[in-house]
């Protein structure tokens, strides 16, 4: 633990997306707690349960029973990790969040060294894994979302995101009604902030079950930052667009160099079918590019829920504290 982190952090809030993920949530919060008590003033751990299919929500209902600063938030059905991540920060009492994986890869230890970063006077502070623990193909696929993210967060930085991350509580302002069911966090941080940090933070191997996040679970991801908060494509599409334009034109100075010089025109179907597949790709290319963003206008006018929280520990321990009190008046 760190001076700095130690004079700095005087209240935390860890939010912890839950997907079927029973069997690592109690060393979780065992971990938390040791790391937590000596470090700050006022903790709190939030639990929010996405759908899982096992007994997640139970083992987040026995921790806040045994634990009083853990907060339980069950979603209706599964929306994504960064729709829970939004749920758990819109609900965050401390003055810093905290970010952290429900799988242990994301060592509670290495805590401090963020909060000593933000305390240089960052507001985003993200701990990069010094070695990754991945596959072949997960790897290229976290790299296809950090370019998809560094394109759209513009920031150096971006090339070190993780789902390991520290920032101050008050930028959740400027995303405050924010209402689309595509959600990325960390573009959303780049709406109240450009100073961003990361630091080298040790990565652990998942103990517990099977990663979440697949090559096509990622690359989907990665689409969905691009075209929902980005201009990126359609001016791709334009550019393209220009192109063709010019070959099209280089096309026609060539058919009538042709014909000026040797009286004849340019034999052959297959010259001209070529010329027909390629202009027609193009079109269709640039189509899809404005079908995609006409999809996302139509399903924000829906006004699909970014979550809807089913139930909560609040409650429970509510009622507890009531009959207590019932007990100790009578």
């Amino acid at each position: 633990m760190t001076d700095s982190a130690r004079d700095y952090c005087s209240s935390v809030s860890i939010v912890v997306p839950v997907y079927n993920s029973e069997g690592s949530l109690t060393e979780l919060v065992r971990q938390l707690d040791s790391v937590l008590r000596p470090l700050c003033d006022r903790f709190e751990v939030i639990l929010v349960n996405d759908g899982s299919r096992d007994r997640s929500w139970d083992v987040v209902q026995q921790l806040a029973q045994e634990y009083e600063w853990v907060r339980g938030f069950n979603l209706l059905r599964n929306y994504g990790q960064h729709n829970a991540l939004l749920c758990g920060i819109r609900f965050a009492k401390n003055d810093i969040v905290v970010t952290m994986d429900d799988d242990l890869q994301h060592p509670p230890e290495e805590v401090p060294k963020l909060l000593a970063r933000l305390a240089e006077g960052y507001d985003v502070v993200y701990g990069t894994p010094q070695k990754q623990q991945h596959g072949l193909w997960r790897d290229l696929a976290s790299a296809l979302t950090k370019i998809a993210l560094r394109s759209v967060m513009r920031v150096d930085v971006a090339r070190s995101a993780s789902a390991f991350r520290a920032f101050r509580t008050q930028l959740r302002d400027a995303f405050a009604s924010y209402q689309s069911p595509f959600v990325s966090i960390d573009v959303l941080l780049t709406w109240g902030t450009t100073r961003f940090s990361a630091v080298p933070v040790r990565h652990e191997a998942r103990g517990v079950g099977d990663s979440n996040y697949s090559f096509r679970k990622l690359a989907t991801h990665a689409l969905d930052m691009i075209t929902g908060f980005s201009t990126a494509p359609l001016q791709l599409a334009s550019v393209v667009g220009f192109l063709f334009t010019l070959f099209g034109f280089v096309v026609l100075a060539y058919v009538l160099g042709r014909y000026a010089v040797e009286g004849g025109s340019v034999p052959g179907f297959a010259f001209l079918a070529s010329i027909i597949a390629i202009f027609s790709g193009a079109q269709l290319f640039a189509l899809g590019i404005i079908g995609e963003y006409l999809a996302r206008m139509h399903l924000r006018t829906m006004e699909r829920p970014v979550y809807i929280v089913q139930s909560t520990t609040e409650t429970s321990k509510h009622s507890q504290n009531s009959e207590k009190s019932g007990q100790e008046g009578a």
